[in-house]
C-alpha cells in the first residue's frame, strides 16, 4: 500500500504541537526525530552510551513526519497545515524554518521500520520500558516491567518528558495512592504508576486515537480493573469550561471547540464520580502536555488535589519553565523539585 510521507523541518521545542496539527490533517501516523547532538545532556545513569552524535539533524531541530493515504490530497492538506504551523508563533511556540515537502512511499519503508529502533528501555531504579514485540528478562527482582505497544499515541519512555514523569512518580509513590493522568497518550505513565504501587489511575486524553490506545496497553498490562481511561479532560469532570475553551485551546487541535467526549460529557457537566475509578480528591495528578495547555489548568488541578497532594508535571521547553513557575505558585502551589533533562523540564509541587 502506497501513502504520501509528508515532512517538515521544525524545532524540538514545536514537535508535539506540530504532530497534532498532522494528525488533526488526516495522517495515519506521524514519525518524530530529533537532532541527536552530542551536545545535549543525556541520562546515562541506566547504563546508556553516548559517543557519537545519532543524526545529522542541527542542534535544537526536528524532522517529523506525516503519513496520508494515498488518495488524500496533498494540496489540499498542505494548505490546511502550512497556516496553521505558521499561526504557532503567535502563542510563542518557534516552529523554526517549518520547511514543508511530501513524497509517496510505500507502507513497509514506514508503518513498521521504527519499531526495530524501539527496544527495551530502563527509565528508572525500578522501571523498564518493554515493546510487546521485544523478549526481555528482568535484571533484578524489583524491576517492574512496562508492556507499551504506542501506536499512534505519544509516549514510549524515551523522550525526555515521559522519562521525567516516570521518575518522579517512582520518588513519591509509596503505595496506595489514587492518581489522575491528565493527556494520558499511551497510558505509559498510569501504567507505570500502577506497577509503582498506587491504589487506581483515572486516565484522561482528549484524542480518541490516544485513548484506544491507552486502552490497548492497559490491557496488555491487565491492569483494566485498576485503571480507568476515558475521552474526557480534567475540567470536564470538576466541571470547568476546559481548555477547549480557552484562547489556547486552538493549540491543541483535539480540544477544540465542538469536539465530542466519547461518554457523551458535557465540558460544562462534571462527570460521575462512580465512573471514575478514583475518589476527588486524590493524591497525585500527573500531566505530560504543552506548557501552554498546562497554565490553563493549575487551578483545577489544585481542586483536584487533597492536601499535601502531588501534581507533577512535564513536557515543558526549557524556556516555558518560568511560565509554568509562576501559573504553579499564584495557583497556591509549593514547587518542591525541578528535574531537567536535555531540553526539558518536570515539576513536583505539592498543595499546601
Amino acid at each position: 500500500m502506497l501513502w504520501h510521507e509528508l515532512t517538515i523541518h521544525t524545532t524540538e521545542e514545536a514537535q508535539e504541537m506540530i504532530s497534532n496539527l498532522m494528525y488533526e490533517a488526516g495522517a495515519g501516523g506521524v514519525s518524530i526525530e530529533e537532532s541527536g547532538t552530542l551536545n545535549k545532556v543525556r541520562d546515562t545513569r541506566y547504563g546508556e552510551l553516548y559517543d557519537q552524535p545519532l543524526n545529522d539533524i542541527p542542534e535544537g531541530e526536528a524532522v517529523i513526519k506525516g503519513y496520508y493515504s494515498e488518495s488524500v490530497s496533498m494540496e489540499e492538506v498542505i494548505a490546511e497545515f502550512a497556516p496553521r504551523v505558521e499561526e504557532l508563533r503567535g502563542f510563542g511556540i518557534n516552529p523554526g524554518k517549518a520547511l514543508i515537502s511530501w513524497q509517496t512511499v510505500d507502507e513497509d519503508e514506514w508503518a513498521h521500520a521504527w519499531k526495530q529502533y524501539f527496544k527495551p528501555l530502563r527509565v528508572s531504579e525500578r522501571l523498564t520500558i518493554k515493546p510487546t514485540w521485544e523478549e526481555y528478562t528482568p535484571t533484578h527482582p524489583d524491576e517492574a516491567i512496562i508492556e507499551l505497544d504506542p501506536g499512534m499515541a505519544f509516549g514510549t519512555g524515551t523522550h525526555p518528558t515521559t522519562a521525567l514523569c516516570l521518575r518522579a512518580l517512582e520518588k513519591n509513590i509509596t503505595g496506595g495512592e489514587e492518581v489522575i493522568d491528565v493527556g494520558t497518550g499511551s497510558g505509559i505513565l498510569a501504567v507505570g504508576a500502577m506497577l509503582l504501587g498506587a491504589k487506581s489511575v483515572l486516565a484522561l486524553d482528549l484524542d480518541p486515537v490516544a485513548v484506544e490506545s491507552a486502552r490497548e496497553n492497559v490491557q496488555l498490562n491487565r491492569l483494566e480493573d485498576r485503571i480507568t481511561v476515558k475521552e474526557s479532560d480534567l475540567l470536564s469532570l470538576l466541571g470547568g469550561e476546559g481548555a477547549a475553551d480557552s484562547a489556547a485551546g486552538d493549540m491543541w487541535p483535539s480540544a477544540r471547540p465542538g469536539h465530542v467526549l466519547s461518554d457523551s460529557s458535557s465540558h460544562n457537566e462534571p462527570v460521575s464520580q462512580d465512573s471514575l475509578g478514583v475518589t476527588l480528591p486524590v493524591k497525585i495528578v500527573v500531566a505530560n502536555i504543552l506548557a501552554e495547555i498546562i497554565v490553563l489548568f493549575t487551578d483545577d488541578v489544585y481542586r483536584a488535589l487533597q492536601p499535601g497532594g502531588l501534581y507533577i508535571t512535564s513536557g515543558i521547553y526549557k524556556d516555558k519553565e518560568g511560565l509554568v513557575e509562576q501559573a504553579l505558585t499564584k495557583s497556591g502551589f509549593d514547587i518542591i523539585e525541578v528535574s531537567r533533562e536535555e531540553d526539558w523540564v518536570a515539576f513536583t509541587a505539592g498543595k499546601r
